[in-house]
């Protein structure tokens, strides 16, 4: 099962982390509000990065990297 680890850019400025097996439609989940309540009242939201994983346990643990960086080294990930 392919698997993407991915980072939002929320209304705010904020970054999300997440992981999914169908970057599409997590991202329509979030931007309709019902794919978490982080992203939930910092609508509308922008993918800005994203990572394939060869399966769940890989994804889990890159997230848990990425969510371990600070905000300056996640802007460096993707590239702003």
């Amino acid at each position: 099962m392919n698997c993407w680890v991915y980072i939002l850019q929320c209304a705010d400025g904020t970054l999300y982390t997440g992981w999914t097996s169908d970057l599409q439609k997590r991202l329509r989940m979030h931007n309709s509000g019902t794919a978490s309540k982080y992203t939930r009242s910092r609508l509308p939201v922008e993918m800005v990065y994203s990572e394939p994983c060869a399966g769940r346990s890989e994804a889990l643990r890159r997230e848990a990297a990425i969510k371990r960086l600070t905000r300056i080294e996640k802007l460096m990930l993707i590239g702003r």
